[in-house]
């Protein structure tokens, strides 16, 4: 189990990015949150097996259709995985 930490830059607040990147999370049995930042990033936290980690960070980049994500910075994070994905 790893966790890492994310953002996502860009067009990425406003359309439908952090609903969208908690149903990927469900869909990889991966435990987190997505959330925004007064920035206008989005702050993922993505804590599961490493593959389906892996995978949530690679679909960061497309997200949901009307996102237009520039750059995504993650890094781990030494966390107790929290239960679920939330989005807030």
């Amino acid at each position: 189990m790893i966790c890492r930490r994310c953002l996502v830059s860009g067009r990425v607040q406003g359309v439908w990015y952090r609903a969208s990147t908690q149903r990927q999370a469900e869909a990889l049995g991966i435990s987190g949150h997505a959330r925004n930042l007064p920035d206008g990033r989005v702050e993922v936290l993505a804590c599961g097996p490493p593959a389906a980690v892996a995978a949530l960070c690679d679909w960061l980049w497309e997200g949901p259709t009307h996102a237009e994500v520039g750059d995504v910075r993650c890094e781990d994070v030494e966390l107790p995985p929290p239960a679920g994905f939330t989005t807030g």
